[in-house]
């Protein structure tokens, strides 16, 4: 089985040694994303719909850098530190992934990496295994 690694290049990988997705076959999944953006600053700290769709945005680019799309994932996992806002990340989430429908959790955490990101969301997608990366 073939294993591709994707970076999305933040010194936070190497240093703590993760990568932002790995492919395995026809199985992609992508590590925890906040709505962080290429210079470590954090999107819209104080909106949770904003960093949900950001966050997507980012997930979403590491699919296609492993062949795969939104439409390929079957699982998402949220984790929130405030669920009183579960009406807007969930409604991010929907806006998203409307007609995929992935399998999914939103739970609820004391705090992520930085007090200012409300969300993180996990992904994992399944695509057909003749589409590799090679």
């Amino acid at each position: 089985m073939e294993r591709t690694t994707i970076s999305s290049g933040t010194e936070w990988e190497s240093h703590v040694g993760y990568s932002r997705a790995i492919r395995a076959g026809s199985h992609i999944h992508v590590s925890g994303t906040t709505a962080t953006d290429e210079n470590g600053d954090v999107v819209a700290p104080a909106d949770p719909y904003a960093q949900t769709t950001y966050a997507l945005e980012l997930i979403s680019s590491a699919l296609e850098e492993a062949n795969a799309s939104l439409e390929d994932v079957v699982r998402t996992r949220l984790y929130v530190t405030d669920i009183e806002e579960w009406e807007e990340i969930g409604q991010a989430h929907g806006d998203v992934f409307e007609t995929i429908r992935p399998a999914t959790s939103m739970v609820e955490v004391q705090r992520l990496i930085d007090s200012a990101h409300c969300v993180e969301i996990e992904a994992v997608a399944i695509v057909d295994g003749h589409a590799e990366q090679t």
